[in-house]
């Protein structure tokens, strides 16, 4: 009884005592705004989420594949979505961006607005781009690598972004209510794929850096020589839930390992099957045209190496759009099913901490610096082994202008005894697994591509293997990289305590 009248009393720091009850109840309030229950005063939970729209204007380029159309047509709005947590005495805000990666330095400004504005620091707020490839650039427009130009202003779209960012965040910082907070987790295996390949024995595998790899990057839909996939799926959706205390959904995080869908249009915007998955899960749970505003968000976890093509065939067709919306649709149901299972908790503790990680650099061995200079020698008009020798040899030259090492944020949240990681990479499945089994947490899942972007993240071992991942300037620090991040978010996860 009591703790039920505590809550509904209580919802900022203060205890709100109000005279003219009746002497049981006066007597009671007393006992409640008494010393000795002060340590309790803090003990409420709070959850507030926003959505701020983030659509580019026409014109840009689209990136994420090799060639940049300009944006004529936009299908779906993209956003940026966010998530606040309030325990009493710390808050976390998780925030998703409707983007194929956002430079670190366009986080930053959001965090140090954020900071400035409301005193959350900026280890407590977590943002991670989706990887949606149907989004015009938020990493500089121009040469690639500027983002590891930390000096380079923000141009005029990435300003635009950091602002809405922060915008969002105080927004649904205004919009915090008494919450209470569950999390689950259900498979769903059908739509993941290790897009990487071991090819049979004789099968020709050039690579642009002069040499062979044993493992190929999108082999193609039932070709002959495929041998077998190079590496495990994650088929795990771990999602984050939050409710009023009146059972009212304000605001569900999910996470899956599945890099993005595709199936766009040249030259058209869309926020892919993260969207989309939003969309379905308001509409199931029945949540639209709420005040404040149901939120539901989709981050991408460690899909460096996983997509949703079947290689092993048969060949579907599917139309603009169509395999996004199957894929977006089977993970929220899925998802619902689930979240009709939550457990709810009325109070959770929250904690974060963060670090920065120094890795060095990649570069280019005799050999391959050897190779890069005499592809960039050559004529246009003669042909290489592979058809992206030009390509990377630009790539790799523009790397000389990278510093020797880099500094990346490696962060941790505990809710509960949830873990939640985050990697400024697009980061390898094996990664996700291992931190999965090696956590000291109860429940445990990563979220890709966060607080920056630094390209690719593959294991040593799938260095070994070669392919497009592991090639120079896709992968741009050193191999063992994933072994340190890995043992820096475990040190991160075993401090929470």
């Amino acid at each position: 009884m009591k703790q039920k009248y505590l809550k509904n009393i209580i919802h900022t720091n203060r205890v709100i005592c109000a005279p003219g009850l009746a002497i049981g109840l006066l007597f009671l309030a007393g006992l409640l705004c008494f010393p000795a229950f002060s340590q309790d005063a803090n003990r409420f939970f709070q959850a507030g989420a926003y959505k701020s729209n983030i659509t580019p204007k026409l014109g840009g380029p689209i990136i994420g594949n090799w060639d940049s159309p300009p944006a004529e047509y936009v299908h779906d709005e993209l956003f940026a979505r966010s998530i606040v947590l309030d325990d009493g005495e710390s808050k976390l805000v998780l925030v998703t961006v409707d983007n194929v990666g956002v430079d670190q330095k366009v986080f930053d400004a959001a965090k140090q607005t954020i900071e400035q504005a409301t005193g959350i620091p900026a280890s407590h707020v977590m943002m991670a781009s989706t990887h949606t490839h149907s989004a015009t650039s938020a990493r500089g427009v121009g040469d690639k690598g500027r983002e590891w130009h930390a000096s380079e202003p923000l141009d005029e779209y990435q300003a635009f972004l950091a602002s809405r960012i922060a915008d969002g965040v105080q927004i649904a910082l205004r919009n915090l209510e008494p919450a209470r907070i569950g999390w689950g987790s259900v498979d769903v295996p059908q739509h993941v794929f290790n897009r990487r390949w071991k090819m049979k024995p004789g099968t020709p595998t050039p690579n642009p850096l002069g040499g062979t790899d044993i493992a190929v990057m999108n082999p193609g839909v039932g070709n002959p020589n495929l041998l077998e996939p190079a590496g495990p799926t994650d088929p795990e959706v771990a999602y984050l839930s939050v409710q009023a205390i009146d059972g009212r959904p304000l605001a569900l995080l999910a996470n899956y390992s599945l890099h993005y869908v595709g199936g766009v249009p040249d030259g058209e915007i869309s926020a892919d099957y993260f969207g989309m998955f939003a969309d379905e899960v308001q509409e199931l749970l029945d949540a639209a045209r709420q005040n404040p505003a149901f939120v539901a968000m989709m981050s991408n976890g460690t899909s460096g190496d996983i997509n949703n093509i079947n290689f092993s065939g048969p060949r579907v067709k599917h139309p603009p759009y169509g395999k996004m919306k199957l894929v977006a649709d089977d993970v929220a149901r899925a998802v619902v099913k689930g979240y009709h299972d939550i457990v709810y908790q009325d109070w959770v503790p929250l904690q974060a901490k963060q670090v920065l990680l120094n890795l060095k650099v990649r570069r280019p061995d005799p050999e391959l610096a050897k190779f890069v200079r005499e592809v960039a020698a050559r004529p246009d008009s003669v042909e290489g082994r592979h058809r992206l020798e030009k390509t990377y040899a630009k790539r790799i030259k523009q790397m000389e202008t990278f510093p020797d090492t880099i500094d990346v944020i490696i962060q941790a949240f505990k809710i509960g005894d949830l873990g939640i990681g985050a990697i400024p990479f697009e980061t390898f499945v094996e990664i996700g697994l291992e931190l999965k089994e090696r956590s000291p947490m109860k429940n445990t899942f990563t979220i890709a591509l966060a607080n920056g972007l630094y390209g690719y993240l593959p294991t040593p071992e799938q260095h070994q293997l070669g392919g497009y991942e592991t090639w120079l300037s896709t992968n741009r620090v050193e191999e063992v990289a994933s072994e340190k991040i890995i043992a820096q978010l475990l040190e991160l996860f075993g401090d929470l305590d």
